[in-house]
C-alpha cells in the first residue's frame, strides 16, 4: 500500500506541478500528452486518497503524541546526530508530526481537489478559485514533507530496510525505538 501511495504520489507531483506552472509543462512528456496529464491527474489522485486513508486508518492509533515525542522534538538536533533521545515507541515525535501533517494535507487535497474538478462536478466559481489556492498551497506542503520524509529515509541506516521489506532487525529496533522494542519482545 505504501509503495501504491507513493507510485500515485510522484505522479500527482509532476502532472500537478506541469499543470500549475508554465515552468514545469515539460513534465506533460512523462504522460505522453498535457491533455493526458490533465486526465490521469485526478484518477490517480483517487486511488493515491484511497491507499492514503487505508494508512490513516491503520497507523493513526501509533501516532498520538506524548512526552516522549515531545522530548525527541526537543532534542531533534541530537537525534539527528545520531543520538537515540527518549524512550520511543513504534514511531518517534518528527515521524508522529510528519503523520498528522500529511494526512491534514491530504484531506485539504482531497476537499480542494473535489472542488476544482469541474469535469463531474458544477461548484460555484468562487469555491473553484478558492479550492485551486488550497490545492497548490497543500500539494506545495506536501512535496516538501515527502522530501523530508525520502530524506529521512535515507539519513537513518537501516530504514531502506524496513521500507523494502517491511522488517527491521532487532539491533535497529532496540537502538531507535526502544519502549516498541521492549513491547513486541517483551524484554
Amino acid at each position: 500500500n505504501h509503495w501504491i501511495v507513493a507510485v500515485c504520489f510522484v505522479l500527482l507531483a509532476l502532472s500537478g506541478l506541469a499543470l500549475f506552472s508554465p515552468a514545469f509543462f515539460w513534465l506533460t512528456g512523462v504522460f505522453g500528452t498535457p491533455q493526458l496529464a490533465r486526465i490521469v491527474h485526478p484518477f490517480v489522485g483517487v486511488i493515491m486518497v484511497a491507499g492514503f486513508f487505508v494508512q490513516f486508518f491503520r497507523y493513526f492509533k501509533h501516532n498520538f503524541i506524548d512526552r516522549e515525542d515531545v522530548k525527541w522534538m526537543l532534542a531533534v538536533k541530537q537525534a539527528l546526530l545520531g543520538v537515540e533521545v527518549g524512550d520511543i515507541g513504534k514511531y518517534n515525535g518528527g515521524q508522529k508530526v510528519m503523520f498528522w501533517a500529511l494526512a491534514i494535507s491530504m484531506l485539504l487535497m482531497t476537499v480542494s481537489g473535489i472542488l476544482i474538478w469541474r469535469a463531474y462536478f458544477g461548484f460555484d466559481i468562487t469555491l473553484v478559485r478558492l479550492g485551486a489556492v488550497v490545492h497548490a498551497a497543500a500539494g506545495a506542503v506536501m512535496i516538501g514533507l515527502i522530501m523530508v520524509h525520502v530524506y529521512a529515509a535515507i539519513w537513518v541506516k537501516g530504514t531502506i530496510r524496513a521500507m523494502w521489506y517491511g522488517t527491521v532487525t532487532r539491533a535497529w529496533a532496540k537502538q531507535h525505538h526502544r519502549a516498541w522494542y521492549r513491547q513486541v519482545t517483551g524484554k
